[in-house]
């Protein structure tokens, strides 16, 4: 790690924005899945670059650009529908954490940090994830089916603070896509970002992290001034 226990620690984040799939969950392989299903039940083709092009983006997005790529009769809307039908199924079967993310949501709750949760995801999709943490895990959660503009639109980030009786530029949000991270940058938010399936360039505001598995709460206070990346000193 860049950091170490003798480092001062600065001011904590005053809330912490979590993004869902890729993030605390690895929801990913269950939408790609269902996707070739979409695909195979109507003599369509869909590949992996189609499928990495939708993370992070909002649901109805994801639909329209399904319905265009596979040649569908069906709206964007019934396209969505069905994507959560099957995801809901697999979710309600196996939730798939990411490596230290419950771990560090439960140090946040334990330091007295409110965390909120910013996800394109619908709340029919959301619940049955929820519903395997602690009670008040998020003091306020922020579902695609909820905002006008999702990600990369500032206004669910914006949203989330505004929930939380906070300014956007206090909060840490932490996101594993490019869509996603421009959506929390552009609402103000430092954005510790850990890739997963796609990359995420630099940008202003954002620093990275390989993984949630060995960050500490008391590690998030040094932001955004270092990365959380370790360091090969040899």
């Amino acid at each position: 790690m860049t950091t170490s226990p003798a480092e001062t620690p600065g001011r904590r984040p005053a809330a912490v924005l979590w993004d869902m799939d890729g993030t605390l969950v690895d929801t990913e392989p269950y939408w790609i899945e269902v996707e070739h299903q979409l695909a195979a039940e109507h003599g369509a083709t869909w590949s992996h670059e189609h499928a990495m092009n939708l993370v992070g983006n909002d649901l109805l997005s994801s639909g329209r650009y399904i319905r265009e790529v596979m040649g569908l009769q069906m709206s964007a809307e019934e396209v969505v529908e069905y994507l959560l039908d099957g995801v809901v199924a697999r979710v309600q079967e196996e939730v798939p954490w990411r490596p230290g993310a419950r771990e560090l949501l439960d140090a946040l709750r334990a330091d007295g940090v409110p965390c909120a949760l910013v996800t394109m995801s619908y709340t029919r999709f959301v619940e049955p994830i929820l519903a395997h943490l602690p009670e008040g895990s998020f003091t306020t959660v922020v579902t695609g089916d909820a905002v006008t503009h999702g990600k990369p639109h500032p206004e669910p980030y914006l949203t989330a603070a505004a929930r939380l009786g906070l300014d956007a530029s206090a909060c840490l949000a932490i996101e594993d896509s490019a869509t996603g991270a421009a959506s929390a940058a552009a609402a103000g938010c430092t954005v510790l970002v850990v890739p997963h399936h796609v990359p995420v360039p630099a940008g202003e505001g954002r620093v990275f992290a390989d993984n949630l598995a060995e960050i500490t709460a008391s590690e998030l206070r040094l932001l955004p001034d270092r990365d959380l990346r370790p360091v090969d000193l040899s």
